[in-house]
């Protein structure tokens, strides 16, 4: 099998030769640009070439030699400004703004501040702050914070894509599926949840999930309309050359689920539903990616019934999101897409032996009903070392080799 029908195996709960593997191919599925360069200087790669391709989050976009290193079966097709408005499409040399010497997108210019911040700015607004310590950004302009009533949405300006992002997007599409062997992730996002998180501002929207209905369902109808109409567009442009459509919503913590289930299924899944089931219905060889943190099993059937197909991260260290559990109750249903490494203990305490033991067992237990791929559980972070990476990656190839031959003997 080459990489793209090894991961449509996977997408249909069909055996595949070796696991399939991702690295990057979606954006919680990547590295931090700081841990990216130290793992190419590492290889002895050039990292002048490095683009920053997600500004929000400091991750570096992964290069052939990268994805061919680490065994990886899959790439991505990235929204044209997902973050503040910056634009990938041309770029300039320069750093991220804390010294990391990289391509960055052209119209990237944060600027310093007096305290040590790095900030994110437009038309004299301050969208977003890096701490001076930090290595992401954090949203401070919501421009929803102040409305209280159906009537404070006139005037505000629902998502719908552009010509111009389709034709960037179909052409990523086009090269990927004609120029590599590789399966195609299109992100799309269509965030629910998150869309009203960032619009209104995290406690203002989970207030009015529980104080103003009405006002979140008027939001969210418009904004999954919002949604449909973009997809009305872009979809026939791309379909034929994607195999997988990515969505995002955060609805856990560490310890439990950001709402109760039953206001997700008042408040959120409608919505969910409404985005999820126009691709299953019009599109069915594109598979419906959700990726979502935390401690969401008591979520997870409701998912399903949304019309989710793959889910991401699987963060195993998450109350209850035992591997196991998951894959007994729900490995007919969904692909699991990630929880191979435990990025916030194993990854960041371990030795590189216990990292590979780790990740042969989680491979063991999640290929277990062949619909699995593999990827660390979200982002590499700043302060993961080349050893550390590799020792995933290597553990997962090395569990390949293990594959073939137990089929050769």
């Amino acid at each position: 099998m080459n990489s793209r029908e090894r991961i449509i195996a996977a997408l249909n709960h069909r055996k595949s030769d070796v696991i399939p593997i991702d690295f990057g191919a979606m954006r919680s599925t990547g590295i931090s640009i700081w841990a990216y360069q130290k793992l190419k200087e590492h290889l002895g790669l050039d990292t002048s070439t490095t683009k920053l391709y997600d500004v929000f989050q400091q991750l570096a976009e992964p290069e052939k030699e990268i994805l061919d290193r680490l065994g990886a079966d899959v790439v991505q097709v990235h929204r044209l400004a997902a973050a503040f408005g910056v634009k990938i499409d041309r770029w300039k040399a320069g750093d991220n703004g804390r010294g990391i010497k990289c391509m960055v997108p052209e119209d990237y210019d944060p600027i310093p501040m007096e305290n040590g911040e790095l900030t994110i700015q437009r038309d004299g607004k301050v969208l977003a702050k890096m701490p001076r310590e930090g290595y992401y950004f954090d949203q401070t302009c919501h421009p929803l914070a102040e409305a209280e009533e159906v009537e404070d949405l006139e005037g505000f300006t629902f998502p719908v894509i552009t010509e111009e992002e389709i034709c960037y997007m179909e052409q990523q599409a086009k090269d990927a599926y004609e120029n590599t062997d590789r399966a195609v992730l299109m992100e799309f996002g269509g965030n629910i949840l998150e869309a009203g998180e960032s619009d209104f501002g995290f406690e203002n929207f989970f207030m009015n999930l529980l104080t103003e209905p009405e006002l979140v369902h008027a939001y969210l109808n418009r904004l999954s309309d919002s949604y449909i109409e973009s997809l009305k567009k872009l979809m026939p442009r791309v379909h034929q050359y994607i195999q997988i459509i990515q969505f995002g919503d955060d609805l856990g913590s560490q310890e439990s689920t950001l709402i109760s289930k039953e206001v997700y299924r008042e408040m959120i899944k409608p919505y969910h539903k409404k985005i999820f089931h126009y691709i299953r219905e019009n599109y069915p060889e594109v598979k419906v990616f959700l990726h979502s943190c935390g401690a969401i099993l008591e979520l997870i059937p409701d998912l399903i019934d949304a019309g989710v197909q793959i889910l991401n991260p699987i963060q195993i260290a998450a109350k209850g999101m035992d591997p196991e559990t998951l894959v007994e109750r729900f490995g007919d249903d969904l692909v699991f897409w990630g929880g191979g490494s435990n990025t916030q203990v194993t990854c960041n305490y371990g030795t590189v032996e216990e990292i590979q033991a780790e990740v042969k067992k989680l491979i063991q237990i999640f290929s277990k009903k062949n619909g699995y791929v593999f990827n660390q559980v979200h982002n590499l972070q700043a302060n993961v070392p080349p050893e550390k990476i590799l020792a995933i990656y290597d553990g997962a190839q090395e569990y390949r080799k293990e594959q073939i031959q137990s089929v050769k003997y």
